[in-house]
């Protein structure tokens, strides 16, 4: 078996954990000696042990002069747990293969360095770029210090969110909607406008068969008229945060505040730029957008969006008034539009989910 071999069922493991470890990366390890896998593990959770760790002690005293793979290079610095790169050379590891470096100026090249120093052969890049698409949002909140934003829209084939007296239930198939809610499970908090929670009363949890982690909820309420009899205040499924304008009264947000696990949120400034900045000074690193025509053009015109998942139904809704899933003011030239790069397309039931990215200048 190859490197690449070992180092797939690694991403395997971190994929599989993905949406769980935040505000630290998903990171998978295997052990491999003559061909054996002695031990295998994944990074659950933000100060649980590290994937290395799992891995090691599974082979136990067997990880001499055995080779780990790991996604992601390990840590050098002492954080809520040891240094990983301490206990690979206390188990005796002859060689390490790593997917991708890691861009935490704690780390970063540090943690490889000092196996080289131990005598103990690296090499990097294998499966880097697959590596580094199940890290995007660990590596943007990391370079940025604000959440990866992921923009989420169903629609029709002509491009339509609803018809044109509103009713949008449902556009996509239940397989859709089911593939949402793993999107959900996958990100820190899950955003939409206080319009939304008017028209539809949403709950905004991760419905799964098995069960998963719900994100925190963010309403976007210039003018605090969020309903109070609302679901997503009065369930206690997930947190809530509702961001308001800073000139709201207290009168208005009192009665919010009474409510168990909401906190209203006053900014200055509502926009998004504002709002991301705010979310990544406490620990948001994933964000999944789920608002309506409005917000989307916010995030768009703005220019935050990192990912931009579209579930495309094979109906027909027609009509001038039919809303689409962005608003705004839009581009005024082709030119100045955000280009965009298609990474995935799949059938999810009857309907087509793309997963497309903007266009880096490389």
């Amino acid at each position: 078996m190859d490197d690449e071999y070992y180092m797939q069922i690694a991403l395997n493991l971190a994929r599989a954990v993905s949406g769980q470890t935040s505000p630290n990366p998903p990171v998978g390890a295997v052990v491999v000696k003559n061909g054996e896998i002695l031990g295998f593990g994944a990074h659950l959770k933000a100060g649980e042990a590290h994937a290395e760790v799992h891995a090691l002690q599974m082979a136990g005293e067997r990880s001499g002069g055995a080779t780990i793979y790991v996604t992601l290079e390990p840590c050098s610095h002492h954080g809520r747990t040891p240094p990983c790169a301490d206990l690979i050379v206390k188990n005796g590891i002859s060689r390490t293969v790593v997917a991708a470096t890691d861009p935490n100026k704690k780390v970063a090249g540090q943690g490889l360095e000092k196996l080289r120093k131990a005598g103990i052969e690296v090499k990097q890049g294998v499966l880097e770029k697959e590596a580094n698409a199940v890290n995007a949002a660990f590596f943007h909140f990391i370079q940025t210090k604000k959440p990866y934003v992921t923009v989420k829209s169903a629609v029709s084939l002509d491009g339509k969110t609803a018809t044109h007296t509103g009713d949008s239930k449902w556009v996509t198939g239940e397989a859709a909607r089911l593939d949402v809610h793993q999107y959900r499970h996958m990100h820190d908090a899950i955003l939409v406008g206080v319009n939304t929670v008017i028209t539809d009363n949403p709950s905004l949890t991760a419905r799964l068969p098995n069960g998963r982690k719900n994100p925190i909820r963010i309403i976007l309420d210039t003018s605090l008229k969020t309903p109070l009899d609302a679901t997503i205040l009065n369930d206690g499924k997930a947190e809530t945060w509702i961001f308001t304008k800073s000139v709201v009264s207290d009168v208005a947000e009192k009665s919010y505040a009474e409510k168990e696990s909401v906190t209203i949120v006053r900014l200055e400034k509502l926009d998004v730029e504002s709002v991301l900045q705010y979310l990544g000074r406490h620990g948001i690193m994933s964000l999944f957008v789920e608002g309506g025509a409005a917000v989307n053009g916010s995030f768009l015109e703005s220019g935050y969006i990192n990912q931009l998942i579209t579930y495309m139904a094979p109906k027909l809704i027609g009509g001038q008034a039919a809303p689409t899933s962005f608003a705004g003011n839009g581009f005024s030239y082709m030119k100045d539009t955000l280009e965009m790069v298609i990474r995935h397309v799949e059938m999810i039931g009857n309907d087509i989910r793309i997963v497309a990215e903007p266009r880096k200048d490389d």
